[in-house]
């Protein structure tokens, strides 16, 4: 697939020099720090020394004095408490660390997630149900409720209260909870806008913890999952993000929580995780469980205190995941059949597949790996309780929230942001909505943005690569959203011996440039361009700067994330 290269503007030369003076450092991670708003040093030592007393004070949030209060009250009368959360990897982790915190201060205290596919995303009626039937007097949700108002209202008629931590945007009105945590609500002045559902739920908890004096060690134990929903739930991962990922993977690398330390087992691997290790193979697992079974599972593994019990659970949840893998495969092959045997389908600008037997659990992994390979905005349909489900996806500067406006008139609901959503529709309505939504978007999408875009960071010489520009830059980590793992562009580069394939797509070479080291490198899924990278031909690569270890050899690596030829558009 083409790819366009689009070079970052380049950053203010004098505060360049100035900083890389004032660090001692190359002019090139310099570049690379002020592209990220460090420009002195009080703001590099912030970045590259991340610690506890970074965090924020959780009593910026609006309504944190109010929320402890209520919790205090509940605890002091003995009251039920019900922590209830999504059945995602950020609900999950969020619900494990409110419930396990509480619980040891109040035996009085439930957990509660909805079922996937019989109560939806977010606040429920059945859940409300529950909470009153089984006498609970005060709820705790988790990364959802923002925009529950008529559930909260529900809620006042039965006499439970609401405590609401959630992340999301709200709407025009708030709910009328007790209390709401939320950083992006208008009136609130807390410092970073950007936590995770969790990382509210970890304000909470630092919350009551600072307000009855006690210490920061009881809350730090929960930082490995803050981590896994930071990374996982795709936040940004600057300022107190950031922070909360860094202290995070440390104790997911040093000594993390039972429940952790098991789904690290059943994934194989045991430490030196990074965020995307974390995304790639903790994710998933604790996913599968609410995606092919009940997302229960997921939290009673993380809150695991016997290591008996968490073997038992990961390995149910490890099952799932195979399950889901299983699942996830057949149906993208089935819809990669489907378009590529379909001419109308081909030349569109969006695509819509639908099959009434795909796993609902699994379209939104599907519709991610369709917009991968197709590049445009997908959706993914199937048959759910008497309607028909969707997931859709978009392609980077493409607003699909906006898209499915312009469809409404066909969709029961929707819901979700610029880049991903879910939806659901009148079975009678699938090829209406097909239509409707390919002339949406092929009125507003602007053909560059259907050409997968590479953002490149600086250009460089293989010269500038050493192992103190390597370790430095190393310390950017850990990567995400806003932090990426830089993109180096440099240009005239030649094989150095010969280049070959691994795993049957990926080409295995040595890079160099006249004067440089040869830099070993793989460009993944890009064999189609072996036949060209001969001895003597000059070529221009992209690529992000790795660790490779093999046999406990530590090499440089260069990761080639595109390839061209010199003189080639």
């Amino acid at each position: 697939m083409t790819k366009r290269w689009v070079l970052k503007d380049a950053a203010d030369a004098v505060t360049v020099q100035e900083l890389a003076d004032e660090l001692n450092i190359n002019p090139v991670l310099s570049t690379l720090l002020v592209q990220r708003g460090i420009k002195n040093f009080d703001d590099a030592k912030y970045f590259f020394r991340p610690n506890a007393l970074h965090l924020h004070d959780p009593f910026l949030m609006q309504d944190m004095e109010k929320a402890i209060d209520r919790i205090e009250k509940a605890i002091a009368t003995n009251e039920k408490i019900l922590v209830y959360g999504d059945y995602d990897v950020d609900g999950t982790t969020a619900v494990s660390i409110v419930y396990s915190y509480f619980q040891k201060l109040h035996q009085n205290i439930e957990y509660y997630i909805p079922d996937r596919y019989k109560e939806g995303y977010g606040i429920s009626t059945q859940g409300i149900d529950y909470a009153a039937a089984n006498g609970f007097g005060l709820i705790i949700a988790l990364d959802c409720g923002i925009k529950s108002v008529d559930k909260i209202d529900y809620a006042n008629t039965l006499g439970v209260d609401f405590i609401i931590c959630d992340h999301h945007l709200p709407g025009a009105q708030l709910p009328a909870a007790v209390a709401v945590l939320d950083p992006k609500r208008a009136d609130c002045g807390y410092p970073y806008k950007e936590l995770s559902g969790a990382g509210i739920g970890f304000k909470l908890i630092q919350a009551w913890a600072e307000k009855h004096g006690l210490p920061f060690e009881d809350v730090a134990e929960y930082l490995d999952l803050v981590a896994i929903s930071v990374a996982c739930d795709i936040v940004h991962i600057t300022g107190e993000n950031r922070v909360l990922a860094h202290l995070g993977l440390q104790k997911i690398n040093e000594n993390p929580c039972i429940g952790v330390k098991t789904l690290m087992q059943v994934a194989g691997r045991g430490n030196m995780y990074t965020i995307s290790d974390v995304v790639f193979l903790l994710g998933p697992r604790i996913n599968a469980a609410g995606r092919i079974d009940d997302a229960k599972h997921a939290v009673e593994l993380l809150i695991a205190c016997h290591e008996d019990a968490a073997k038992e659970k990961g390995d149910m949840i490890n099952l799932r995941n195979t399950e889901r893998k299983g699942h996830d495969l057949q149906i993208t092959e089935q819809a990669l059949s489907m378009i590529d045997n379909d001419e109308v389908m081909i030349a569109r600008k969006s695509t819509v597949v639908f099959n009434e037997e795909w796993h609902k659990g699994v379209i939104g992994i599907v519709a991610s790996r369709l917009t991968e390979k197709y590049y445009r905005p997908t959706v993914v349909l199937t048959r759910s309780n008497g309607h028909v489900a969707g997931s859709a996806r978009s392609v980077l500067g493409y607003d699909l929230y906006e898209a499915l406006c312009g469809c409404s008139d066909l969709l029961i609901q929707f819901g979700g942001h610029k880049y991903a959503a879910g939806l659901t529709m009148q079975p009678e309505n699938v090829p209406a909505f097909i239509q409707k939504f390919e002339e949406v978007v092929s009125s507003t999408i602007p053909d560059e943005l259907l050409i997968q875009q590479i953002s490149i960071d600086a250009e460089i010489e293989l010269t500038d690569i050493d192992s103190k520009f390597f370790r430095i830059m190393n310390q950017f980590a850990p990567f995400g959203p806003e932090n990426m793992a830089p993109v180096f562009l440099t240009k005239n580069v030649y094989v150095s011996g010969n280049a070959g394939l691994v795993g049957g797509a990926h080409v295995k070479t040595f890079v160099m440039q006249p004067g440089s080291a040869a830099f070993s490198s793989i460009a993944f899924n890009q064999g189609e361009l072996l036949p060209q990278l001969k001895p003597g031909v000059p070529f221009d690569i992209c690529y992000t700067i790795e660790e490779n270890v093999w046999r406990e050899q530590r090499t440089i690596q260069l990761n080639i994330k595109a390839i061209k030829l010199v003189g080639s558009e």
